[in-house]
């Protein structure tokens, strides 16, 4: 646009040699207009680029948006006193002293607690419309953030004191649609817990039942075997495994039913049991069929072994449950309805013993998960709802496949320490992750995307 008025004052002065009288003048004054509307344009693109960039007016460090709990919100009286009234003005408070800042006072008592409960001021903002300077302090190391406030609640200086709390959306993370009735999930925070893992890289058997392997909630990379018959049929409609495989891995996001506490882990889905009836999810299985499926597991160097299942002691099978976990094999058994670990397999002491928090079992040495009215996959394509320990169970051997995923030596007393110590009612993902991992939590940083 500039080069065009320019080319157009050439020209015009290149023509006024031939031009006179009233044709010279009004040829002059369109120069003139030229050169004024050439000027006007190269100050509105100026103006145009040089649109500043909105700015927060204060800003909280990165540690603060990570760690909210070691940092704490203060307010302090900020009174600043309007200019004296004129004729023909009106009374509108900090309206009238322009951009409304903390005044000589206010950051004298912020500094005054800052140095005496030996704090360090990271942000300030001051809030016209309540008067106050509000700062964010950052706690002293090792401090007990409810002592710090408590002293300052009685401080006379202070407005007011309160944590850094932190929120969040109300969305829900998933879009399958039976996402919201998965209690289970939302109890253990499985959805926190995916922000950093979902178990990829881990391979989980489950010796049960069959498994409807094409259903549309689970992955199509899982690996089968049948040691009861040749049955294909019989395979995929078993209910009970199928629940089993479901709980553990259905997949997130698909649009379809519900989500896996592990989704990315590798099945591997040996059939050792059958059903008891034509109707119903009861299931039996012998020494013989489990004895091969856990072989099976050992050989596919199984990171860990769902056993969702209750029995009399047995030899044979302890000893393969005792190889699997030398070859560093965690075993998840389900403990029986008596909630004794007496029988098979959560009588062999390493193995992680797994009942239902509906039951009210005092034995600390076993994990409570929730197991009543669990939703889960069911053949056909279908859902259900289920409830026992053997769900429980399941959601066990999910966790510890998360866990097992971001630390590969993991044994089954850290991993069972992990679900237990910080959470004793229900295990919770976000918790034993965080601990694992040795972070203020499990919300995903700049940092963990790089």
């Amino acid at each position: 646009m500039g080069n065009r008025g320019i080319q157009a004052g050439w020209l015009l002065c290149s023509q006024s040699v031939q031009i006179t009288g009233e044709a010279r003048i009004r040829a002059i004054l369109r120069h003139r207009i030229m050169k004024l509307f050439v000027l006007l344009s190269v100050l509105v693109l100026g103006a145009c680029s040089a649109q500043p960039t909105l700015r927060a007016r204060a800003m909280l460090p990165a540690e603060a948006r990570e760690s909210p709990q070691h940092f704490v919100v203060v307010t302090v009286k900020n009174p600043l006193i309007p200019p004296t009234l004129h004729a023909a003005s009106t009374a509108r408070g900090y309206d009238n002293v322009g951009t409304y800042q903390a005044g000589s006072s206010a950051r004298a008592t912020g500094a005054a607690l800052a140095a005496k409960y030996h704090l360090q001021e990271t942000s300030s903002w001051p809030i016209a419309l309540l008067g106050v300077n509000c700062l964010v302090y950052a706690l002293p190391a090792n401090a007990d953030p409810e002592r710090v406030i408590a002293a300052l609640a009685h401080d006379s200086r202070v407005e007011s004191v309160q944590p850094l709390q932190s929120f969040d959306t109300t969305s829900n993370p998933y879009n399958d649609p039976y996402a919201s009735l998965q209690k289970n999930v939302q109890q253990m925070a499985i959805g926190e817990a995916h922000a950093l893992t979902r178990g990829a890289g881990v391979r989980v058997a489950v010796i049960d039942t069959g498994v409807e392997l094409d259903h549309p909630d689970l992955p199509t990379t899982a690996v089968s075997g049948n040691f009861v018959d040749n049955d294909r049929r019989a395979f995929g409609e078993d209910i009970h495994g199928t629940a089993i495989a479901g709980i553990i891995a259905a997949i997130p996001n698909n649009g379809i039913g519900i989500v896996g506490v592990a989704p990315d882990v590798q099945l591997l889905l040996y059939k050792a049991c059958w059903r008891a009836s034509a109707t119903g999810t009861q299931a039996v299985c012998n020494t013989f069929t489990l004895a091969q499926a856990l072989a099976a597991a050992i050989d596919a160097r199984a990171d860990i072994i769902n056993l969702s299942l209750a029995g009399p002691s047995d030899p044979l099978l302890t000893r393969l449950v005792q190889r699997a976990m030398e070859e560093g094999t965690i075993v998840v058994g389900a403990v029986p309805p008596d909630g004794l670990r007496n029988d098979f397999p959560a009588n062999i002491p390493s193995v992680i013993a797994v009942d239902s928090i509906e039951n009210d079992n005092a034995d600390a040495s076993i994990v409570r998960a929730p197991g009543r009215d669990v939703i889960s996959l069911a053949p056909k394509g279908h859902y259900d709802f289920y409830s026992g320990s053997s769900l429980a169970t399941a959601e066990v051997s999910g966790l510890v496949a998360l866990l097992r995923a971001e630390r590969k030596q993991l044994s089954a007393g850290q991993a069972q320490l992990l679900l237990t110590d910080e959470a004793p009612a229900i295990p919770n993902a976000c918790v034993a992750l965080a601990a694992l991992m040795h972070r203020p939590d499990c919300r995903v940083r700049e940092s963990d995307q790089r």
